[in-house]
């Protein structure tokens, strides 16, 4: 990773979340995998037409879901504003999305509209709620999926970007125990950005970004989980209640490198881990596939899609840790080339790294 730049890692990181989200339109939500395996045959390598009568029906294959779009939009924001903007991102969201909206979910752009989305359009448009009071309790990796270009744009400011992070998912997700693990994995993410390897001692180093206070998140532990001291009773004002979400990264990364520790073919990680849309599902899947496969960003997101069930998002955030890794030289040219409006795309996740850059 020392050998890429900083903006291929950023503009890889991106293309490579967008890459995952449009693979997923086709064979979205396959609970059956004989079914999927029927539809699409024993391995999807590439992007495809969604079937009748399923999610994104009438789609084309190369086309974003409404997470790809939302995370368009929130990535428009922040270029032209330079920097994250709440006020303008919600502006987009009542303007450019909620007005082709009616609640209900297989509606609205990108052929599906998720839980989370349809409980903030309700909230503003049904029942008038300002922006802050929109948040509604679904436990999946939807901000996660928009809040990655916030972890990209601040992958040099930890403390921003977890501020930053945080504010955007409580537009549409209230838990505490989900900001936590959104948090924790645009933290993550942003650390790939920077530099950093995703093996058995990232934990540690973002645990000492805790310490020092640059993550709100709650410690008791001394140095490496070892107990604390005597009368030890750390603030907890405004932090979330435990680090645990930035711990789960080495534990995955640890599993892929352990040779007594095989999950084969790759894609079962899916059944190891569930294939269920909550984040915590989700989370674990993407850590260990993204640090199964560093070098090899085809493989880490064929095999995320090669699960089923909420492979569409297990995707697009394995997709952003590997393009993190392998930078956007690491991303075969087909997969840009076959993405609907992939060179604007590109360009502005390269105008994202070089701000993220500076």
């Amino acid at each position: 990773m020392t050998d890429i730049s900083f903006q291929d890692r950023a503009a890889g990181a991106l293309m490579g979340a967008f890459i995952g989200d449009a693979l997923g339109l086709g064979p979205h939500w396959y609970y059956d995998l004989d079914d999927m395996r029927a539809d699409f045959g024993p391995w999807i390598s590439g992007y495809t037409d969604p079937k009748p009568g399923r999610y994104h029906a009438g789609m084309k294959a190369g086309q974003l879901s409404q997470a790809g779009i939302i995370s368009e939009m929130l990535l428009r924001s922040v270029v032209e504003r330079d920097g994250y903007d709440e006020a303008d991102f919600c502006r987009r969201l009542d303007e450019e999305l909620f007005p082709l909206l009616d609640g209900t979910p297989m509606n609205g752009p990108g052929g599906y509209t998720s839980q989370s989305i349809r409980h903030a359009w309700k909230r503003r448009v049904k029942e008038g709620a300002p922006w802050g009071q929109t948040a509604g309790h679904a436990d999946t990796t939807e901000a996660a999926e928009r809040a990655l270009v916030l972890a990209i744009r601040y992958a040099h400011e930890p403390r921003r970007l977890a501020e930053t992070v945080s504010s955007n998912c409580l537009l549409t997700q209230a838990d505490e125990a989900i900001v936590a693990m959104t948090t924790a994995y645009c933290c993550i993410l942003g650390a790939l950005v920077a530099g950093e390897p995703l093996d058995s001692q990232l934990s540690d180093k973002l645990m000492a970004q805790v310490k020092s206070g640059e993550l709100p998140f709650h410690a008791v532990t001394s140095d490496r989980l070892k107990a604390p001291p005597p009368g030890a009773e750390p603030s907890r004002a405004g932090t979330f209640a435990s680090p645990d979400a930035l711990l789960s990264v080495s534990y995955m990364a640890e599993a892929a490198a352990d040779p007594g520790i095989r999950i084969e073919p790759a894609w079962k990680v899916s059944i190891v881990y569930g294939m269920p849309c909550a984040i915590y599902h989700q989370l674990p899947a993407a850590y260990y596939l993204a640090a199964r496969f560093s070098d090899d960003f085809e493989s880490a997101v064929l095999h995320a899609i090669n699960g089923g069930g909420q492979n569409q998002a297990r995707a697009m955030l394995t997709g952003a840790l590997a393009g993190a890794q392998t930078g956007l030289g690491g991303i075969p040219a087909r997969f840009v080339d076959g993405l609907e409006h992939g060179p604007e795309l590109m360009e502005l996740a390269q105008r994202l790294g070089a701000a993220a850059a500076s």
